[in-house]
């Protein structure tokens, strides 16, 4: 039996939640997509830019610049997966799994203990904490500017040159392209878009802890996946929507779950049917495509 007086405080609350997991989203679609390259080291990047930014608030750091060093930090994981990717011949899921499970370290000594909470700390929510729906207006503004930042990216040449990297490797060599260093690009800002998704959950929650990356992922595909089911992917405007659009009605189903009465620990299990689905109906929808990840 549904509670409709549960999903009605659960749905605004999983809207804002929706406009950080779309920062995921979008960076997880930008390797997968524009490079097509099988980037797992979202699972390392989120709880990065999420423990970095929590240390720099800790030490008195503005919000503002917490949030960019962080998004920094996560260009910079990008970065050294796809160098493991290009000098060394690792798969790239392989290379995304090696950074992922090293940065749990990295992100204990940062932090110097598995959690660390920020009740306390200023943030960029401070002064509209209580008020669930200035922080979705600037949550939306927030996400348009970063969102409209990375469609006009994709419209310049090197935005071009980058997706014609993933599109046809071999073309784009033969027409000057250098492609390590696109791959790089790439796959820098994808990631450093997981780590400003994972400072903004940080800010937003009020905690930073070292296991808030597992799972991430699997999320973040599932956005991906729904999105380009509903608005579909042959235009550079809708791979930068479908993300959005994706994560929105991926978080809202997460509220109708628990309106249903099922416990958290059975999102998994759901997740993973939802995500089954949506493959079943994107093959419908597009038979003869390659829309595997």
């Amino acid at each position: 039996m549904i509670e409709f007086a549960l999903l009605r405080d659960i749905v605004p609350a999983g809207f804002m939640q929706s406009l950080i997991l779309a920062y995921l989203a979008l960076g997880i679609i930008i390797p997968f997509r524009a490079l097509n390259f099988a980037d797992l080291s979202a699972e390392g990047s989120y709880p990065f830019g999420a423990c970095l930014c929590a240390v720099l608030l800790m030490h008195g750091y503005s919000p503002w610049v917490a949030i960019l060093i962080a998004l920094m930090g996560g260009v910079l994981v990008g970065f050294c997966t796809a160098l493991l990717h290009i000098y060394l011949k690792i798969n790239s899921l392989l290379a995304g799994i090696i950074l992922a499970t090293m940065l749990y370290s990295v992100n204990l000594r940062i932090m110097g203990k598995p959690n660390i909470p920020l009740f306390t700390e200023p943030t960029i929510f401070s002064g509209i904490e209580s008020n669930l729906n200035l922080k979705i207006l600037f949550l939306l503004l927030l996400l348009s500017v970063v969102a409209g930042i990375v469609y006009w990216f994709f419209k310049t040449e090197k935005g071009l040159r980058l997706r014609a990297t993933g599109l046809n490797p071999v073309m784009a060599q033969a027409q000057g392209v250098p492609l390590k260093l696109y791959i790089l690009l790439g796959v820098g800002l994808g990631n450093g878009l997981n780590a400003l998704s994972g400072a903004l959950i940080a800010q937003s929650q009020g905690f930073a802890e070292v296991n808030m990356g597992m799972g991430v992922v699997i999320n973040g595909l599932a956005a991906v996946m729904i999105g380009e089911v509903i608005i579909g992917l042959n235009k550079t405007y809708k791979m930068v929507l479908a993300p959005i659009i994706g994560a929105i009605i991926f978080q809202q189903l997460q509220g109708i779950i628990m309106a249903f009465g099922l416990q958290p620990s059975d999102f998994k299990f759901v997740t993973g049917l939802l995500i089954i689905l949506t493959l079943g109906l994107r093959q419908l929808k597009y038979p003869k495509a390659n829309l595997g990840f």
